[in-house]
């Protein structure tokens, strides 16, 4: 087992060093800001979405950084939650702007904040096709990051750019479980069944709740790792997770779902994936591409989870990216993009 993890680490870090080049465009220059503590804002496209920058907590507190994640208003920040947050007017002074995409909300944050260098980071996965309103934001990027080349490729598409974007791996699999799977138990990977004011549904859900009865009606055990904005309602009748998906992950024999940002981590743990796929979903290609298979039909999973297999190492390095000090990497790119701020 442990010699396993070993040699898909070793397929996997051979990203680890090879970075693409960090590309500069324009933009306002600011002051250099004092000392090293860079003070970032952060907008995605999901407003209230917490959980994406959550993982780049621990990185900021080490280097004494300060993030804080902009919404819109305070309404749906559940009450402890970790990650800072703050109104637009009420924001504190800041070094640089992060944004997640070009959706309604990073756009209006990179209106208000005009002065600020700004950055795109893919902390979740977009559509390959170009954001209507991308060109508000293309002249003003001073770096592009995604966590893998399969993303990054997806994000330049998507941000309508044609320059090289850098490579820094997820943070979320910083920490990669030791996989130890559980004879017959299987991983749901559930997505979001309503849209709400932080982001929209995923189509297929009714598919995957099918396929989940199914599987538990032929004997095997599921174990649901929710998505952050999933209705928990519709998944209680099973055992749900209370650790991330990562981490249970490392539990299943196989892992089904609607293929989202977390397919090629759960891949990166050794646990191949199935994805559930509807007429009406449209995603990049590389997240297919870490399936074993997809299904559309419930009579189809059964099969399809007890053959399921993991990709081969080259589609694996592509879609997942670089291992190891990811949230590093990533935070190195946007202290790169800071005028003035020392190395």
């Amino acid at each position: 087992m442990e010699k396993d993890r070993l040699s898909r680490r070793a397929a996997l870090a051979g990203l680890a060093g090879t970075a693409g080049a960090l590309g500069l465009g324009g933009g306002t220059a600011v002051a250099a800001p004092s000392g090293r503590r860079l003070r970032v804002l952060v907008a995605t496209n999901e407003p209230w979405g917490t959980y994406h920058v959550k993982p780049l907590l621990a990185e900021a507190a080490r280097r004494g950084w300060r993030l804080t994640q902009l919404v819109p208003d305070l309404a749906q920040i559940k009450p402890g939650d970790p990650v800072p947050v703050s109104t637009p007017e009420d924001a504190p002074r800041a070094d640089l702007l992060v944004v997640t995409g070009a959706g309604d909300w990073p756009l209006k944050c990179a209106a208000r904040f005009g002065r600020l260098p700004v950055v795109a980071s893919s902390l979740a996965y977009l559509g390959p096709k170009e954001a209507p309103e991308a060109w508000r934001l293309r002249w003003r990027l001073r770096a592009v990051t995604s966590s893998s080349p399969a993303e990054g490729r997806a994000f330049a598409g998507y941000l309508g750019i044609h320059r090289r974007v850098r490579i820094v791996g997820s943070p979320q699999t910083d920490d990669l479980p030791v996989r130890r799977p559980e004879a017959g138990l299987v991983l749901v990977l559930t997505s979001v069944t309503r849209p709400d004011g932080t982001g929209g549904s995923a189509p297929g859900t009714e598919l995957l709740l099918a396929a989940a009865e199914r599987l538990q009606s032929s004997g095997r055990r599921v174990l649901v790792g929710l998505h952050p904005r999933e209705d928990r309602r519709l998944w209680e009748r099973y055992e749900i997770s209370a650790v991330p998906s990562i981490q249970a992950a490392a539990r299943a024999e196989a892992a089904v779902g609607i293929p989202g940002t977390v397919f090629p981590m759960i891949a990166a743990v050794g646990t191949p994936v199935v994805g559930c796929v509807d007429p009406a979903l449209t995603v990049p290609h590389y997240l297919l591409a870490v399936c074993s298979s997809t299904v559309g039909q419930v009579a189809e999973v059964e099969r399809a989870v007890a053959s399921a297999r993991l990709p081969s190492a080259a589609v694996l390095r592509d879609a997942v990216g670089p291992v190891g000090g990811s949230a590093a990497r990533l935070l190195d790119a946007w202290s790169r993009a800071v005028p003035g701020f020392p190395r």
